[in-house]
Order: structure tokens, then sequence, then C-alpha cells
């Protein structure tokens, strides 16, 4: 699947929002978003009118760059969200929540989901024990993750992991730090999600 591969912190200026895209220079004076809060460009601090339509938009384009995923694999998203039973916005973020990438990310063995990707696909991911090398793999309630014993030793697990006290793990996870071991407890519920979201805002736009 591609993946987009062009400068983050431009996304982050886009949306005019933190993203958190970068990992802990996010949280340092080195943020670009910090030090130029406007688009990127020529024309990036001129005023410009947001329609009704552009709000929804704005609000699509931030999601998939949070979770680092592209329109047409999004679609399929929302598809299948809206197809099985319960409020289709909820629905959607739950199954972003659960993708293997993003799981890694909260548990901290990751210091962005774009590293989380990158330990997925390289196959340092195992869960009950079998090796996963999907991003998309999503999670079901009972699920163990654990980091491949031959991976153990990199440096940036364990950095990812010390420093996951400072975003926290959801409650719908559960963290073993002492032995990179992740369990999924249950299925993510939207008060469990805390990400700037409107999801209404992503049905009405694929509703319109």
């Amino acid at each position: 699947m591609a993946r987009y591969i062009g400068p983050a912190c431009k996304l982050c200026r886009r949306e005019g929002e933190k993203l958190f895209l970068k990992g802990d220079r996010c949280y340092t004076d080195k943020c670009a978003f910090d030090r130029r809060p406007y688009p990127s460009g020529q024309h990036g601090q001129r005023r410009i009118k947001v329609t009704e339509y552009g709000i929804r938009l704005r609000e699509k384009q931030k999601v998939r760059r949070i979770y680092g995923i592209l329109e047409r694999q999004f679609r399929k998203y929302f598809a299948e969200a809206d197809r099985v039973k319960g409020v289709t916005g909820e629905n959607l973020l739950s199954l972003l929540e659960r993708r293997m990438d993003n799981v890694c990310y909260r548990l901290g063995f990751a210091a962005t989901r774009a590293d989380g990707r990158q330990l997925v696909r390289h196959g340092h991911v195992l869960v009950n024990g079998k090796p996963v090398s999907i991003p998309s793999f999503l999670v079901k309630k009972g699920d163990k993750i654990t980091i491949h014993e031959r991976s153990r030793e990199l440096g940036r697990v364990k950095i990812s992991v010390e420093g996951v006290d400072r975003r926290g793990v959801p409650e719908w996870l559960e963290l073993d730090k002492g032995g990179l071991v992740g369990t999924v407890r249950d299925n993510p519920v939207r008060e469990a999600i805390t990400l700037p979201i409107k999801e209404q805002l992503i049905v009405e736009f694929y509703s319109r």
C-alpha cells in the first residue's frame, strides 16, 4: 500500500494544529508548527474563507493524516464502519485505532505511527506469538502484542516505551513495560479516544 513520504510538518501546518507526526520533536521548540502555524507556501498567511464543505474536508484530511492513510483505504474503512451496527463515526475511529501500526504507537513500541508502520513491516512485532507484517492488521479483544526476541535489544523500542508516560496508554490497552508485552483489553470506545476529532463531520462529508 502506498504511503505519504513528504515533509510531515507541512501536514500539521496545513491542518492548522499539531498532529504529532514527528514524535518527541513535536514537544520541543524545534516544532515547525510552533514557529510557523500557517500553511506553507507563498500564500500560506493569506486569509481564506472556509465553506461548509471545506470544514468537513479538512476534518477528513486531518484524520487521514493522523493515521497515515491514503484516500482509497480510508474510504474502505468508512464503508466498513457504515456497514456494521452502531454509530458510523465511532465505528470508523474504532477501526483506525485497532490498526497494528497505531497499536504499536499507543503501546509505546514506536515514537510515531510511521515508526510503528516500519516496525511492523520489518517483522519486529508478534501477535499471539505469530509474526505480523501488515500495518493495517486489526487487533481484537484478548490479543497479545509482543516484540520479537531478536528485536528486543533495539534502542528505539526501549526509548519509545520509556517515553510512553508522556501521552499514556489508552484504557483499552494494557502494557507490561518490562516484558514489552501489550494486551488488548477491549475494543476501543469513543470515550477512550482523546484525539481532537469531530467524526460526525467526516460522516457528513461522505454522505453529501
